[in-house]
C-alpha cells in the first residue's frame, strides 16, 4: 500500500460531487492535491480550504495542461466527465470530454508511468441476463455516457497491457450524499426527491416506479475509490462500487417523504430516454476480496446523512 501522506495526486473534476468529496478525504490523509476541473457542475466553493489543495480551471480537453499537471503527481483519480443528462443531449461534447480526455489523461500518465485510477459507471451493463450483476458480465450500454464511459475503460486496459501502464477502474453505482447540490439541474434521483420534499412537493417518479438501483454512500464510494489507488493489487482490474442491494425508485421516494413526516405521495411522469434501465445490482466480492473493501452506509444512514447535510446547507 502506498503512503498517501507522502504524495502528490490530480483529482480531475475535482470540484464535482465525488471529486470534492475525493480531495476532501485526500487532504486528510494528508496528500497534497491537484485539482483540475472546467467547473461546467462542479463549483469552487465544493474544495475544502487548505494548503494541501491546488485548483486549477481547465478541462482534460487541453492536453498541454494536463501534461503538465500529471507530470507534478504521482497519482491520478480521473472522475473528469459529462454526465448522462449531458451526454444524451449532446453526444459529440461527451466524446470530446468522456473519451478525448481520458486519452489525454493516459497519453501524459505513460510518459511518467504514473497510475491512473479511472472513475466508471454500472449504466455499461445496460439490462443484465442475471443479478446480481458480476463485473465480467455481458457490456450492453445504452446511451453515448455509457458507451464513453466503457470506451474509457477499455483504453486503460489497452494501456495496462500494451504500455505496462498501472490503471484501475471503479465502477460507480448512483452515488448520492453530501454535496450533491439539488441546485445542479443535472443531480442525481435521490437530490431531486429531497428538493421536492424539502419544498412540500411530491417527487416525481418516471415510469411506474418499479425500476431499481444500487445506492452508493458517497464517502463509501471515496473509500473505494483510494484503495484502488494505493494497491498495487488494482492493477488492470475492474470493481464495481456499490451495496449489493437493490431498492425500487418506490421505494426510494417514500423513505425520503417518511424521514420529513411529510403529508405527500409520489406523482408518476412519463419516462425519459434514459430510463430505460430496468433492474440494476451488482456483486462486490471481487473489491471485497481483493481490496478488503466493504460498504459502511446503509441506505436509510446515508439518506439521514444526507438530510443533515441539506438542513446544514440551508441554514
Amino acid at each position: 500500500m502506498k503512503d498517501l501522506a507522502k504524495m502528490k495526486v490530480l483529482v480531475t473534476g475535482g470540484a464535482g460531487f465525488v471529486g470534492s468529496n475525493l480531495v476532501e478525504r485526500l487532504i486528510e490523509k494528508g496528500t497534497k492535491v491537484f485539482v483540475l476541473d472546467d467547473l461546467f457542475t462542479g463549483k469552487e466553493e465544493n474544495l475544502p480550504q487548505s494548503n494541501l489543495v491546488e485548483f486549477v480551471k481547465g478541462s482534460v480537453c487541453d492536453e498541454d495542461l494536463v501534461r503538465k499537471l500529471v507530470k507534478e503527481v504521482d497519482l491520478v483519480f480521473h472522475l473528469a466527465a459529462r454526465n448522462i443528462i449531458i451526454s444524451t443531449k449532446d453526444p459529440k461534447q461527451d466524446f470530446a470530454v468522456n473519451i478525448g480526455g481520458t486519452l489525454n489523461i493516459l497519453l501524459a500518465a505513460k510518459e511518467k508511468g504514473t497510475k491512473v485510477v479511472y472513475t466508471s459507471s454500472t449504466s455499461i451493463y445496460g439490462n443484465p441476463r442475471y443479478l446480481p450483476i458480476n463485473e465480467d458480465d455481458g457490456i450492453n450500454p445504452f446511451t453515448p455516457y455509457a458507451t464513453s464511459k466503457l470506451a474509457g475503460e477499455n483504453y486503460c486496459f489497452a494501456f495496462y497491457e500494451t504500455y505496462g501502464l498501472p490503471t484501475a477502474v471503479v465502477r460507480y453505482s448512483n452515488i448520492y450524499g453530501a454535496k450533491q447540490s439539488p441546485d445542479n439541474p443535472y443531480c442525481g434521483v435521490v437530490a431531486k426527491f429531497f428538493d421536492a420534499v424539502m419544498k412540500g412537493k411530491p417527487p416525481s417518479i418516471h415510469g411506474d416506479g418499479e425500476q431499481t438501483r444500487d445506492f452508493t454512500y458517497v464517502s463509501d464510494a471515496v473509500e473505494a475509490t483510494i484503495l484502488a489507488g494505493i494497491s498495487d493489487k488494482s492493477d488492470g482490474r475492474v470493481y464495481n462500487v456499490s451495496t449489493g442491494i437493490e431498492c425500487t425508485i418506490n421505494q426510494l421516494a417514500w423513505k425520503i417523504i417518511k424521514l420529513y413526516q411529510a403529508d405527500l405521495k409520489p406523482v408518476y411522469i412519463d419516462r425519459r430516454d434514459i430510463d430505460n434501465i430496468r433492474r440494476r445490482v451488482c456483486n462486490i466480492e471481487r473489491i471485497r476480496k481483493e481490496l478488503r473493501w466493504i460498504p459502511k452506509i446503509t441506505l436509510d444512514q446515508g439518506l439521514l446523512l444526507t438530510k443533515e447535510w441539506l438542513e446544514k446547507r440551508r441554514s
